[in-house]
C-alpha cells in the first residue's frame, strides 16, 4: 500500500487542496484561525519542496453567520448572498494573517460556474493562477457566492468539491486533495477505504448525510473524483485535522482514500468539455450511437432525431441515445435553430440548405468526449 501511494503521489509537482466549511470551523462553529495558520505552514513546507499549491477554501457563509450572530443558514438567496458578502472579507483576512506569519502573501480569486463554462474565461483563470504563483503568492479560491445565479441552497459546486476539481483541470494539477473531517470514504462498517480503483464501486458506499455548515457530501466528492481521475490524475480525500496531513500524503503515508487515475490522460481541452454544463441536448438514433461509441466517428446531422434547448455555434451540447442516456458531450458546429433545420438530413442536403455555412460534422470527434471512456 505504501509503495502504491509513493507511485502516484511522490512525483506530484502541482496540487489543488480544498478545505470545507466544517473543517475550517472550531467547536463553537467559528472560523478556526489557529488551524488556518497550521495549514498555511503545511502549504509552505510543500512550496519549499518546489510544489505549487492552489487552495480552494469554503467558509464565506459560515464566517458571515458568525459576524452577524445568525444561528442558521438563511434560506432565501438574497440574504444568503449578503451573508457571504459579509463573511468573504473575514475569511480572506484570516488566510492572509495565516500566511503572513509564514512570510507569504495570498491572492483572492472568486469564481462562478459561468466562469468555468466559458472557455475563454476558463483559460484566463489558468493564466491568472499561474501568474499568482510566479509572483510568489498563494492563490485562495472560493465560489463567488455573492453574485452566483445558481441556487446556493442546492449543490452548485458541492461545497467547492466540484469547483476544486475544475480548478485542478484549469491549473493542470497532478493531484487534487479534498480535506474534510472524516478519514476518507467509509464502507458499510464505517471503516476507511484506502484505495478506490473504480468510481462506480465507490458510489455504492456513499452516505447522504451532510454537515450543518457545508453544502456538499461524499457524493459531490465522488463527482470531483470522476472528473479528475478520468482526466488521468489522482485524488485523495483525507482528514484535514490529521497532523501534517499534506506533507505526509506526498511522502506516501497511507492516509485517507486514494482515487486512482485512469490509464489514459486526457488533454486539457477534452477535460474541459467533459466538465462543463451542456447548453442543449441532441438526441440521436441507434446507428449514431454505434458510430460514436463503438467506431469513434463524428456526429453527423443524419443521425439526429430531436433537439432540445437553445445554444450557439461552439457551445457544449449533450448527446443522448434513444433511451435518453447521455452518451457523449461535444462542441456543436451549429446553433440550435440550424440543427433543427438539418436534423436527419444527409450531407448533400445539408450543403444545399446551408451553402457555405455547412459543416460535414455536427460535432467533430476531436471536440467530443464519450461518457465513461
Amino acid at each position: 500500500m505504501h509503495e502504491m501511494r509513493k507511485k502516484y503521489l511522490s512525483g506530484v509537482r502541482s496540487l489543488v487542496v480544498k478545505l470545507g466549511t466544517q473543517l475550517l470551523s472550531d467547536s463553537q462553529k467559528r472560523l478556526d484561525s489557529a488551524f488556518l495558520t497550521q495549514m498555511a505552514g503545511q502549504v509552505m513546507v510543500l512550496r519549499r519542496r518546489g510544489i505549487r499549491v492552489t487552495v480552494v477554501s469554503s467558509g464565506a457563509v459560515g464566517s458571515g453567520l458568525r459576524v452577524l450572530n445568525l444561528s442558521s443558514r438563511p434560506t432565501d438567496l438574497a440574504t444568503l448572498q449578503a451573508v457571504a458578502a459579509v463573511g468573504q472579507p473575514q475569511l480572506m483576512h484570516a488566510w492572509a494573517h495565516a500566511f503572513e506569519s509564514h512570510g507569504a502573501s495570498v491572492a483572492q480569486l472568486l469564481l462562478t460556474r459561468e466562469d468555468i463554462d466559458d472557455r475563454r474565461r476558463f483559460l484566463n483563470i489558468r493564466n491568472t493562477i499561474n501568474a499568482v504563483h510566479e509572483l510568489g503568492a498563494v492563490p485562495i479560491i472560493n465560489e463567488n457566492d455573492t453574485i452566483s445565479t445558481d441556487e446556493m441552497t442546492r449543490i452548485t459546486f458541492g461545497d467547492n468539491d466540484i469547483l476544486a476539481g475544475m480548478v485542478a483541470h484549469a491549473t493542470q494539477a497532478d493531484l487534487l486533495v479534498l480535506l474534510t473531517v472524516v478519514d476518507g470514504l467509509l464502507d458499510e462498517s464505517s471503516q476507511s477505504v484506502r484505495v478506490v480503483p473504480s468510481i462506480e464501486e465507490a458510489r455504492k458506499l456513499v452516505r447522504k448525510e451532510k454537515s450543518t455548515l457545508g453544502k456538499g457530501g461524499m457524493d459531490s466528492k465522488l463527482m470531483a473524483a470522476h472528473m479528475v481521475t478520468c482526466g488521468g490524475d489522482a485524488m485523495v480525500v483525507a482528514n484535514g485535522r490529521d497532523r501534517d496531513v499534506l506533507p505526509r500524503l506526498l511522502e506516501g503515508e497511507v492516509l485517507g482514500t486514494l482515487f486512482l487515475p485512469a490509464e489514459n490522460r486526457l488533454s486539457s481541452r477534452t477535460r474541459w468539455i467533459s466538465s462543463v454544463r451542456p447548453k442543449g441536448t441532441i438526441h440521436v438514433d441507434a446507428g449514431a450511437v454505434t458510430a460514436l461509441v463503438e467506431k469513434g466517428k463524428s456526429l453527423l446531422p443524419a443521425g439526429v432525431t430531436k433537439v432540445e434547448g437553445e445554444f450557439e455555434h461552439g457551445d457544449c451540447v449533450a448527446v443522448c441515445s434513444p433511451t435518453g442516456d447521455i452518451i457523449a458531450r461535444g462542441l456543436s458546429n451549429y446553433d440550435a435553430d440550424q440543427v433543427r433545420q438539418i436534423e436527419g438530413r444527409k450531407s448533400a442536403e445539408v450543403r444545399q440548405l446551408l451553402g457555405e455555412a455547412a459543416y460535414a460534422e455536427l460535432v467533430h470527434r476531436d471536440n467530443m468526449v464519450i461518457e465513461g471512456k
